[in-house]
């Protein structure tokens, strides 16, 4: 970029089961501005999620707009929601918010924007969220493999990793439980991938009270809003 140009400024939105929020990137992906969020609608529809992003975009200035989605993205609508609410089966994110920001906007899995947030972009390198679900995002020397939804795969005792890992199993559970099943998804996700690194975010990770592998590490939870750069710029 030209030093008489203009940064380009992207909000980066991070929708989750329970808080919505946004931060302000250059064009490098540094935060130019604070974090802002507000507790996710209930009921979370389209309409109420798309109208509490407008509500903390009004503070920001910004020229486009990343989205990071709970569930399946296919060309900025989304297919699957299952922490927030089924009408946004088939909903077209990416023009319905565009139409409110009036501003380009693109969307992507949070977990797939957490990773990009997260990764050094060398060998297989897999991401797991902990928070109202299970995310996780897989990567190949920095490439994404799309719409991974580990969450809902099978993990032990007939229930998914979501089922055995999420914020309810968590409050239902315990600590030391849930501590339990983590280790052992660890474990299992290594045979299963053998990645190279392992990265844990979400707003449950502050929760992990066991040593990790020497490949694992927790990442700060910023990096679900850090990611968004990504989806303007080739990762």
């Amino acid at each position: 970029m030209n030093q008489s140009e203009p940064s380009i400024l992207t909000l980066s939105v991070d929708i989750g089961g329970s808080g919505i929020k946004v931060i302000v990137l250059d064009d490098l992906g540094n935060p130019v501005s604070d974090r802002s969020r507000l507790k996710t609608p209930k009921p979370a529809t389209p309409e109420a999620v798309i109208k509490t992003i407008v509500t903390l975009a009004k503070a920001e200035t910004f020229d486009r707009v990343a989205v990071g989605f709970p569930g399946v993205i296919h060309n900025g609508v989304t297919y699957t929601a299952v922490n927030l609410d089924s009408s946004w089966i088939g909903f077209d994110l990416a023009n319905a918010l565009s139409e409110k920001l009036e501003k380009p906007v693109r969307v992507a899995n949070d977990a797939d924007i957490q990773g990009w947030g997260a990764i050094s972009g060398k060998g297989l390198e897999l991401v797991i969220t902990l928070g109202t679900g299970f995310g996780a995002a897989l990567f190949i020397d920095g490439k994404l493999v799309p719409n991974l939804e580990m969450g809902h795969h099978p993990f032990r005792k007939g229930e998914t990793y979501e089922q055995q890992l999420g914020r309810e199993a968590l409050e239902r559970k315990g600590k030391k439980k849930w501590n339990s099943r983590l280790a052992k998804a660890i474990a299992n996700l290594e045979h299963l991938f053998n990645y190279d690194n392992l990265y844990i975010g979400g707003g449950e990770a502050k929760n992990i009270n066991f040593e990790l592998p020497s490949n694992a590490k927790v990442v700060p939870n910023v990096a679900g809003l850090l990611g968004g750069i990504k989806l303007f710029v080739n990762s």
